[in-house]
């Protein structure tokens, strides 16, 4: 019997024209830890900014319990599928998208790359992933946004602020930039111990990096009497210089360390917020809510029994809580809720997850696992340091083509077939 040619797809064409070209991708490398190890020697002048963005908490022991939840469980392909032509598309909260995965909210992106999270919001629009931008960011949600472009997908994360008219505020510039849902990080209320951090003194915000969304929004630059700015920070980031300038009396010095003080102290106040706090957000925001950071079953009923839109189980990669389960493990326990399963089924809860993605193959145990869709955060990281734009493109790709590639070879044609799947197309195996 002869069977049709598969249909042309950007996945497999992206992995024959590596091979045609006979020209390895910009990075020079498809494998991760060869890709992070090159963004190590490409950061080795500024090692603090490294390990502050690919850190970890304590011990990094979540960090590693991360990668070792995905190492436990394994995939059993099935034969003689139609898996000829295969679709990674999908639909999460009523909009589609190319790809199954979302460019995390990772925070200061201006002390890796000097074009920092504009080439990130651009590589992303470019392959046609979802990005989500952090309140952490070294650029102003508008210019951000207006990277991303008129095509562009994007949500918006918050570290929600201390004060009601700041929480108000950067919800409707959200909004008016053209952000459809909104991710709120419930697991950073305050920074995690941190020891890489605590023995440079390394905080960028103190410095007046990574508070460009505060110093860009007009309610709060008028409590110091001054207009808001849209900045571009400077490439490296050399926290001493500035601190020497402080001291020796510069007037911009000692107005972005004051700002960026007062900035922490909005978004990174130590307030702990309440499950009833949540009405708040939810009378000022017109648009699906997502809360990230859920690890306990109980959470994920609790945002049920509240109307939340969906949840992302995620332990921040590993960087606020030292000595944590990881976070695969814990989206196996909570996909195990009747209460959860339900919802999902019905369209009531959209489950994502976050933590410890690498590679393709990662994202199908996550989808097998329950989860309708990932973030990726270090990955996309690693190539930003390395090659700006084009070092993102390469891994949103690549992830994509891998996920394509390893979906089909388990038997899969749709990726939404992936979803819940885990006894038949997972097997957990303990060394």
């Amino acid at each position: 019997m002869t069977a049709p040619p598969p249909k042309p797809s950007k996945w497999t064409d992206y992995i024959m024209n590596i091979y045609g070209q006979a020209k390895v991708p910009i990075l020079g490398t498809v494998a991760p830890k060869e890709i992070e190890d090159k963004a190590r020697e490409v950061m080795k002048d500024h090692l603090p900014a490294y390990m502050y963005t690919f850190g970890s908490a304590g011990t990094c022991s979540t960090d590693a319990a991360n990668r070792r939840a995905f190492d436990r469980w394994k995939i059993v392909p099935a034969m003689l599928t139609k898996s000829t032509n295969r679709s990674i598309e999908t639909t999460i909260l009523g909009e589609k998208f190319q790809v199954p995965f979302f460019v995390s909210p990772v925070g200061v992106q201006g002390i890796l790359h000097a074009d920092g999270e504009l080439a990130t919001a651009r590589a992303a629009a470019a392959c046609g992933v979802p990005y989500i931008m952090s309140t952490a960011s070294s650029r102003s949600i508008e210019d951000i946004a207006k990277a991303n472009g008129p095509n562009g997908q994007r949500w918006y994360q918050l570290y929600w602020p201390r004060t009601e008219e700041i929480t108000i505020s950067l919800l409707n510039r959200a909004k008016a930039a053209g952000f459809t849902t909104l991710v709120i990080t419930l697991d950073t209320m305050l920074l995690g111990w941190r020891p890489h951090d605590l023995e440079t003194a390394y905080i960028p915000f103190l410095y007046g990096v990574g508070i460009q969304v505060g110093v860009s929004d007009p309610v709060f630059m008028k409590r110091f009497g001054y207009e808001a700015v849209h900045e571009t920070t400077a490439f490296p980031f050399e926290p001493e210089k500035i601190r020497a300038s402080f001291n020796a009396g510069d007037a911009t010095a000692q107005k972005m360390m004051q700002l960026g003080k007062e900035w922490l102290g909005e978004v990174n106040s130590g307030v702990f917020r309440s499950w009833e706090d949540l009405q708040f957000i939810k009378d000022h925001w017109d648009g699906p809510i997502i809360l990230k950071g859920i690890q306990r079953v109980s959470d994920a009923e609790k945002a049920i029994d509240l109307g939340i839109h969906g949840i992302i189980v995620s332990n921040h990669g590993g960087r606020q809580i030292d000595g944590a389960i990881g976070s695969l493990d814990a989206l196996s326990k909570i996909m195990q809720s009747t209460k959860v399963l339900e919802a999902q089924k019905k369209g009531n809860l959209t489950v994502l997850f976050d933590s410890g993605i690498r590679t393709g193959s990662d994202v199908v145990k996550a989808m097998a696992m329950g989860a309708q869709g990932v973030l990726i955060a270090r990955q996309f990281m690693y190539g930003l340091s390395i090659a700006g734009q084009k070092g993102v493109e390469q891994i949103l790709m690549q992830t994509a083509a891998d996920l394509h590639v390893t979906m089909g070879l388990s038997g899969y044609s749709d990726v939404n077939d992936l979803i819940g799947k885990r006894d038949e197309l997972l097997e957990r195996v303990d060394d």
